[in-house]
């Protein structure tokens, strides 16, 4: 039984916005990545009176640290020191 890798290989969670919907929420799957999206999701979320809203932000772990990227080794292990260096230098540039 693998305990860590991708979420689709240990627990797939889809169809999830169906889920949500078969409960009655109001949805809306949004690029996670985007704050503008981020933004207006959560206005049209804040508008919506009547039942409950969710957001199903789509990301990628590590988004932006080429070692880091969709690397689930880094479910919760900090970096070195010379891998933060390295992450800081990528996320500047």
């Amino acid at each position: 039984m693998l305990k860590d890798g991708h979420t689709a290989n240990i627990m797939n969670l889809e169809p999830l916005e169906d889920k949500w919907k078969a409960f009655g929420w109001s949805t809306q799957h949004i690029d996670g990545h985007n704050f503008e999206a981020i933004i207006e999701a959560l206005k049209k979320a804040k508008a919506h009176t009547d039942g409950p809203s969710v957001v199903i932000c789509e990301t990628i772990k590590g988004k932006g640290v080429s070692f880091m990227e969709n690397n689930p080794d880094f479910h919760g292990k900090a970096p070195s020191p010379e891998q933060l260096e390295q992450a800081l230098k990528e996320l500047a540039d």
